[in-house]
């Protein structure tokens, strides 16, 4: 009987062992190497002028936005008057971030996952100004053919964009970017 008792409780390990990769093992969700096509009103390249009162503004961020397929390449011109960073990275109070990442739009909202990166592209370990995720929330507050208003819900300054160029979706694969 004691034999039998430990039979039973070696099989009952080794099923919960079984169990327990086939669970993980099965809600694992492989991602397509393929771009996904994205939002057929956003492809193109969009630009943020100017911000009403940005001469009295203390900071604020220009941003340019490239959107090919379900990819965005961001730009963010950075002005800063008040010096919260290293003298080396402080550059006169002016400067330039950029990042990369996937978007979906969702209802009226923009998701968008990415990493910060250096201006060739290649993700920012270390170094001034932000590192690491780029993920803002956008509300898309209105849209046209040429014109397109976000604003970021972390920051309430509308983002007023103008398209400067359309570009056709051909999706490719993610590592080819």
């Amino acid at each position: 009987m004691n034999n039998q008792n430990k039979t039973y409780s070696q099989l009952k390990a080794y099923l919960s062992i079984v169990m327990g990769m086939l669970f993980i093992f099965s809600s694992c969700q492989r991602h397509s190497d393929m771009q996904g096509e994205g939002e057929a009103y956003l492809q193109g390249v969009w630009i943020q002028d100017s911000i009403p009162g940005q001469e009295q503004m203390l900071n604020y961020t220009l941003h340019e936005f490239k959107f090919t397929c379900d990819s965005v390449y961001a730009i963010m011109h950075v002005k800063n008057d008040v010096k919260s960073i290293p003298d080396s990275c402080y550059k006169e109070g002016k400067w330039t971030e950029y990042a990369k990442a996937v978007y979906s739009v969702r209802a009226d909202s923009m998701i968008v996952e990415g990493v910060y990166t250096k201006e060739n592209g290649k993700q920012k370990i270390s170094g001034c100004y932000r590192q690491g995720p780029y993920v803002p929330r956008f509300l898309i507050k209105s849209k046209s053919k040429d014109s397109l208003v976000l604003e970021n819900k972390f920051d309430s300054r509308p983002i007023v964009l103008r398209k400067t160029a359309d570009i056709t979706c051909v999706p490719k694969k993610r590592w080819e970017l």
